[in-house]
């Protein structure tokens, strides 16, 4: 096999667990860990195809760069996010938050 398609497969496999985590996880940390995951799966796509075909390396890179700047950021509000849901509902898991304001 050639290195492009080991590295497309790793970059799946990164997106699928991502994914599978989204979709299983019950908490929101959970799930932010798992979005780190598809995003981390992207960044690996790039960074291969860019390197390993005709494709200019240092834009593959910046490009990736940019999709770890996003993640990062991501990660940061997201974060605040939980704590702000935590500090009003007690409780980061999804299905203890069933509304968006505090019932009487």
């Amino acid at each position: 096999m050639k290195p492009l398609v080991l590295y497309q497969l790793a970059s799946l496999v990164l997106l699928g667990a991502g994914l599978a985590g989204l979709v299983k996880r019950r908490t929101l940390v959970g799930m932010l860990i798992a979005v780190e995951l598809m995003l981390n799966g992207a960044g690996l796509s790039i960074v291969a195809a860019t390197q390993l075909t005709g494709g200019d390396a240092a834009l593959g890179q910046l490009a990736t760069l940019l999709v770890m700047g996003l993640a990062a950021a991501e990660a940061t509000v997201t974060l605040a996010a939980i704590v702000v849901v935590f500090r009003r509902f007690g409780s980061t898991r999804t299905d203890a938050l069933t509304t968006l304001r505090e019932q009487p």
